[in-house]
């Protein structure tokens, strides 16, 4: 069988390394599958991009659409139009694509539009916000894709309720953290690490990128200073996204921020690991951050990965900065939950996928 993988942006990488090395293992004990690895090019800079392919071993990508930046219809148009013409040149049995980005959906329309069976991985995540771009993606590559493989039993009734037959449904886990795992003893200390005299459990991390949190910069200003207010002596390390660059600028910052460029993600996920707390508004650092048992105060009214609140060691405390204070408060008063992890993510998702994928093509 012939699988096409898209990959378009940063979270994407790490969901799809693992399925990578799980095909090229049974590839070495004689299973006839064969992959062809695609770069929409919607993240180009380096540090969001190529950094991740070496980092976490991925062959460089067959093809490389570079789409670049613009507008959601933009971006959207451009992936359609280069992948349908890939597609046509180098047809596969199935397109397997990952999270939700605007990659995602755009691969998703144009492989249907020929015929030609979608996988998503990750498929039935919920936020319930349409305000949310990743939502109308999701949305829209769940209502046209053949087979989902899924991390949650709340993502197949979301599927279910959706009109999906069982038969479509595969309880598979969390790719996410197959990367995760599999790169726990080579992650790398970052330089800013001994610059700043950074000791484990002493410093929070943070990552905002959400328009809701970073596009007004007097907004910005003051979630900023209620965390500054309320980290006690706790150093604070803030990975600035691209995004945020541009209001971050305007505010000025006590000398307890350490303010870097984007990390490459074994450098990022060292940080995570020994930090005391992250403050985000992502939605893959609230995965990661309930497998390694680190509190996270996730910036959002809503998420699309509610076990990491109902079982791991995510909160959602909304968008108001006027209200985090308590949230804050109770991080550093030593009360906050422990957490479990949901039913595996266990590192051995990809194994799963790879031999449902034989599975269902051996049928055909």
């Amino acid at each position: 069988m012939k699988v096409t993988l898209v990959a378009g942006a940063r979270p994407n990488f790490m969901k799809i390394a693992p399925i990578i090395h799980e095909i090229k293992k049974v590839q070495k004990q004689g299973k006839k599958i064969s992959f062809r690895l695609v770069h929409t090019g919607q993240h180009y800079d380096e540090k969001l991009s190529h950094s991740f392919f070496k980092q976490l071993n991925i062959p460089e990508p067959d093809v490389n659409l570079e789409v670049g930046s613009g507008s959601h219809a933009e971006q959207t148009a451009n992936i359609m139009t280069r992948f349908e013409k890939e597609l046509i040149e180098n047809r596969p049995d199935i397109v397997l694509v990952v999270g939700d980005v605007n990659s995602t959906m755009a691969c998703s329309i144009s492989a249907k539009k020929l015929n030609i069976d979608v996988a998503h991985v990750e498929g039935g995540i919920r936020s319930r916000d349409m305000e949310m771009p990743e939502e109308i993606n999701r949305l829209v590559t769940d209502s046209i894709a053949d087979y989902f493989f899924t991390t949650s039993e709340l993502a197949n009734k979301n599927l279910r309720k959706e009109g999906h037959g069982n038969h479509k449904l595969f309880l598979v886990g969390n790719t996410m953290i197959d990367t995760l795992k599999a790169n726990m003893n080579r992650l790398k200390k970052p330089a800013l690490f001994d610059e700043n005299n950074l000791k484990p459990k002493k410093y929070l991390v943070v990552t905002l990128h959400r328009p809701s949190n970073v596009d007004d910069a007097e907004n910005l200003k003051m979630l900023l200073n209620t965390l500054e207010e309320t980290s006690k002596d706790y150093k604070i390390v803030f990975p600035v996204h691209p995004r945020t660059q541009k209001n971050l600028k305007k505010i000025k910052l006590s000398d307890k921020f350490i303010i870097t460029d984007p990390l490459g993600y074994l450098e990022f996920v060292y940080l995570v690991k020994n930090s005391f707390a992250v403050i985000t508004d992502s939605g893959g650092i609230q995965e990661e951050t309930t497998v390694m048992k680190i509190p996270c105060v996730t910036l959002r009214k809503n998420t699309e990965r509610p076990e990491t609140v109902t079982e791991g060691t995510n909160i959602l405390a909304g968008i108001d900065p006027y209200k985090f204070r308590p949230h804050f408060q109770k991080l550093f008063s030593g009360k906050w939950k422990k957490g479990g992890v949901p039913k595996f993510w266990d590192g051995k998702t990809s194994p799963r996928i790879v031999k449902q994928l034989l599975k269902i093509y051996n049928k055909k």
